[in-house]
C-alpha cells in the first residue's frame, strides 16, 4: 500500500471523465456552429443559389427577349463591362465559341432550352448548372488571353459527350476594337 495521499483509487477515472466532457463540449460546439452556418446560408440566399433566382419561359427563348439569336454572344455595356449570353440545348451551346476580353469584368448569362446542362470553363472556377426555366448568372474576370474549352458536365442525353464550346479570351484592346465594329461578338463574327 502506498502512503501517498495524492494517489486515490478512481483518480484516473476522474481525469478521463473530464477529458471526455471537454471533447463532448467541443464536438457539440462544432455541430452547433455548422448548423448556424447552414441556416444563415439558407436564409441569406432565400433557400436558392444566387444563379437560380431569375426565371424565364424556355419554350419562348427564340421568340423574344435577351436570348433570341441576335442577342447571343458578347456585348459591351455602357459601364465598360461585358455581358456574354448563350443558350444550352441538346447537344450544343449557341454560340459555339464565346469571345471575351482579358482583364475586364464579365457577366455570363445563360439558360437551357430543354434539359439540365452543366457549364464548366476549364482552368477557371466557372462551374454551374444550367436549368430550364432559370437564368444562370455568373460574374467573372479572365486575367490573360487564353483558349478554354467549355464542356457540358451534366449528363443531358445520348449526345452529351459531343456537347462543348470554346471560350476565347483575347487582349482587351483587340476585343474593344472589334466591339466598335459589331454589336454582338462571338468567335465566328471575327
Amino acid at each position: 500500500m502506498s502512503t501517498d495521499s495524492n494517489h486515490q483509487p478512481g483518480s484516473g477515472h476522474e481525469v478521463a471523465l473530464r477529458a471526455e466532457r471537454r471533447w463532448a463540449i467541443f464536438a457539440t460546439a462544432l455541430i452547433v456552429l455548422m448548423l448556424v452556418v447552414i441556416v444563415f446560408s439558407g436564409l441569406h440566399w432565400a433557400m436558392m443559389p444566387p444563379s437560380r433566382v431569375e426565371t424565364i419561359d424556355p419554350s419562348r427563348l427564340q421568340l423574344s427577349g435577351e436570348f433570341v439569336e441576335d442577342n447571343l454572344g458578347s456585348a459591351v455595356e455602357p459601364d465598360g463591362s461585358v455581358v456574354v449570353r448563350f443558350v444550352a440545348q441538346q447537344y450544343s451551346f449557341t454560340p459555339q465559341c464565346l469571345l471575351v476580353p482579358a482583364d475586364t469584368p464579365i457577366t455570363i448569362r445563360t439558360t437551357s432550352a430543354d434539359v439540365v446542362h452543366g457549364l464548366l470553363v476549364t482552368d477557371t472556377n466557372i462551374n454551374t448548372m444550367v436549368v430550364p426555366g432559370y437564368v444562370a448568372t455568373l460574374n467573372t474576370r479572365f486575367d490573360k488571353p487564353a483558349d478554354h474549352t467549355m464542356p457540358c458536365h451534366e449528363f443531358c442525353g445520348f449526345g452529351h459527350q459531343t456537347m462543348w464550346a470554346h471560350v476565347k479570351v483575347v487582349d482587351k484592346a483587340t476585343f474593344f476594337e472589334q466591339a466598335r465594329q459589331s454589336r454582338r461578338l462571338s468567335c465566328v463574327s471575327r
